[in-house]
């Protein structure tokens, strides 16, 4: 068995809202699934950004599944971006961030966005004061 593991960013049409797609996910494809966020409402078209881990071929056997659901698949590609031009470096987004994917530089006083760290969370994109933190999928 060779383990992985991939980000992907899920969009739910509104006909899926009810279905346990995280439950077949674990139990019918053995993955550990991290959700690192979801936006998923009663009847309404959703999305979420989850972590899948486990054995490659059953991570692609999961992948056709979601895919027979009519959920639209996208890797997570650094997800969050940063008008670094526009930025204060007033450092609101650093504490909201779990993965330090933002951070105070000793140096310069600046803070700086290391994209690799960042999980697409969006927890830094409302703590933004000049909104300049943004994401292409919410």
């Amino acid at each position: 068995m060779k383990e992985t593991s991939t980000r992907l960013v899920l969009h739910f049409p509104k006909e899926t809202w009810d279905k346990p797609v995280i439950y077949k996910l674990v139990k019918d494809y053995d993955l550990v699934v991290n959700i690192l966020r979801a936006e998923i409402l009663p009847k309404m078209e959703g999305s979420a950004v989850v972590e899948l881990r486990g054995d490659r071929k059953k991570i692609g056997e999961a992948v056709k599944f979601l895919r027979s659901l009519k959920i639209k698949l996208k890797p997570l590609e650094l997800d969050i971006f940063r008008e670094d031009e526009k930025c204060v470096h007033c450092g609101a987004c650093i504490a909201p961030c779990p993965t330090n994917a933002f951070y105070l530089d000793p140096k310069t006083y600046r803070v700086e966005f290391n994209k690799d760290k960042c999980v697409g969370c969006g927890h830094c994109i409302p703590a933004c004061p000049l909104r300049i933190i943004y994401s292409a999928e919410f």
